[in-house]
């Protein structure tokens, strides 16, 4: 029994990866399209009141692509899932010697000797046909199901709570340090994310914290340039 919801304990820990895996990309990103485009404005000597509604802009225009683009993926992997769950439930009432068939060789094919592996496949098809087939077939668990509102949701949130970051830090800088503190403060929070996304993943903080603040620095510095080069102009 103890082991049984040890299990349960870690397959729902993967559904939690997932969820959170994404809520440190859209903090990353809001983090650095954010902390980027202000430098990009501030080094083009832009009052301040031009810099943060630039950010203001880019909260809410990245926020609102995030949760576009996420709903619109997870919603089509809903789509596919609904799909293949369909054509296996067609399969099963068609077919059921086969389905039984394709069951068991998935199960020798992860060990288990045939006789086992048949005996297996009877069972779990006796208590839910379609399920034994979406989990070890198809790999959908309830936990991985697509929830496209949720995650549009998620994603957007995450963003614009990165995206904030920068953004306070603009609006409350004094001008001169504006910029210093804008690429201070951000690399040290994505550097935190990065370290945080890697031991949640279980791999060195230290790498994914140098990582993360390598490419954070590229892009505000890339921006920075830009802006500079604009502001020079009449």
């Amino acid at each position: 029994m103890h082991r049984h919801h040890h299990h349960h304990h870690e397959r729902h820990r993967t559904g939690h990866m997932a969820w959170l895996r994404a809520a440190v990309l859209g903090a990353n990103d809001g983090i650095v399209s954010t902390a980027s485009l202000l430098m990009g404005v501030a080094a083009a000597d832009a009052g301040r009141h031009a810099v943060l509604l630039a950010g203001v802009a880019a909260l809410v225009a990245g926020a609102m692509s995030m949760a576009a683009g996420e709903y619109v993926s997870v919603h089509s992997q809903a789509d596919n899932e609904e799909a293949e769950l369909a054509r296996e439930r067609e399969e099963l009432a068609t077919d059921t010697a086969a389905e039984h068939r394709e069951l068991a060789t998935i199960y020798v094919g992860r060990g288990l000797e045939p006789a086992l592996a048949r005996q297996v496949a009877e069972q779990l098809m006796a208590h839910d046909a379609l399920d034994a087939h979406a989990r070890d077939e198809l790999g959908i668990t309830e936990v991985l199901k697509a929830r496209p509102l949720q995650a549009a949701g998620a994603s957007a949130a995450s963003f614009a709570g990165g995206a904030a970051v920068p953004l306070l830090i603009a609006a409350v800088a004094p001008p001169a340090a504006q910029l210093a503190l804008v690429f201070a403060v951000s690399l040290a929070c994505l550097a935190l994310l990065g370290a945080a996304a890697a031991r949640m993943g279980g791999a060195a903080p230290g790498k994914g914290a140098l990582r993360i603040a390598f490419w954070g620095a590229l892009a505000m510095a890339a921006t920075t340039v830009a802006g500079k080069l604009f502001g020079i102009a009449p």
